[in-house]
């Protein structure tokens, strides 16, 4: 089994702000997606503060992503969720109408939204990104939150 694929950057010192929206669908997996992201924004972002959200299901991420990008309470979001497919096209509709979403506020806001609203197509596939340690998509997921916002300050910084 390969291990996670993104990189593990460097680790911040400063103050940050991570906002974490998941819904509470699939809770058995959306928690250990969420358990997986805490611990790694604490390894490597162990000055932040982390602020968790709870919507009823995936559909509904984006618009508290939208109002936490309004408010500007988040240096970076996760979007956490767990889409199963089932016999019909739901999930793939729910899942691009989500994903199409949080990239038009992460675009618009400015704010980095690391998108882990995963559409699976079984149990077993949610057992191993979710709750698995070889490529948890909660620790990609945090990983990338910290890359991206040190990237965005290293450019802002220049800039000045």
């Amino acid at each position: 089994m390969p291990k996670s694929s993104f990189p593990r950057p460097r680790a911040l010192a400063t103050k940050l702000r991570f906002s974490i929206v998941a819904s509470e669908f699939n809770p058995r997996y959306i928690d250990g997606l969420i358990r997986h992201a805490i611990k790694e924004l604490g390894s490597l972002a162990p000055n932040a503060a982390i602020s968790i959200h709870r919507v009823p299901g995936a559909f509904e991420i984006p618009i508290l992503v939208r109002e936490l990008a309004l408010q500007k309470k988040a240096d970076a979001v996760i979007a956490i969720g767990v889409i199963l497919k089932g016999k019909t096209d739901h999930a793939i509709n729910l899942a691009r109408s989500v994903t199409d979403a949080l990239q038009r506020i992460a675009m618009d806001f400015g704010v980095p939204t690391i998108n882990v609203v995963l559409s699976l197509n079984s149990e077993a596939q949610a057992r191993e990104r979710c709750l698995g340690n070889k490529i948890n998509r909660g620790t990609e997921a945090a990983r990338a939150a910290v890359a991206i916002v040190d990237t965005i300050s290293e450019l802002r910084r220049a800039k000045s």
